[in-house]
């Protein structure tokens, strides 16, 4: 997977999802949760590739970085919970699925906050 397409086209496999482009630069695509509007996947160029943002565990996000130098600390979100995945062809493609997998996972459940005002 190395396109923005490729990347939009996977994402929106799951289910009860829509695409978005939250801003004004069309560079930017997000794959929200159409139940709570959280985004699990953000889509975006840049140093010439495509990079995809999804939330992960800490210490699952810290051994990634540690084993591939194209999985970064999130470009603009959180670094501990948000990593960059840098589409240059040197992450699997299984690897990729599995981070975008559980970045859907995570963003779907409602917090506690919102279970108890529901």
């Amino acid at each position: 997977m190395k396109r923005r397409q490729e990347a939009i086209n996977y994402c929106m496999k799951y289910r009860n999802v829509f695409e978005d482009q939250p801003f004004r630069d069309k560079n930017w695509t997000t794959i929200r949760h159409k139940e709570n509007q959280k985004v699990f996947a953000w889509i975006f160029e840049r140093d010439d590739h495509i990079w995809i943002n999804v939330k992960g565990e800490p210490e699952v996000n810290r051994h990634l970085r540690q084993i591939y130098h194209s999985i970064v600390p999130a470009y603009h979100l959180n670094k501990e919970h948000w990593n960059s995945i840098i589409l240059d062809g040197t992450v699997s493609e299984k690897e990729i699925y599995e981070m975008v997998k559980t970045s859907y996972h995570l963003t779907k459940e409602r917090t506690t906050y919102e279970n108890k005002n529901n």
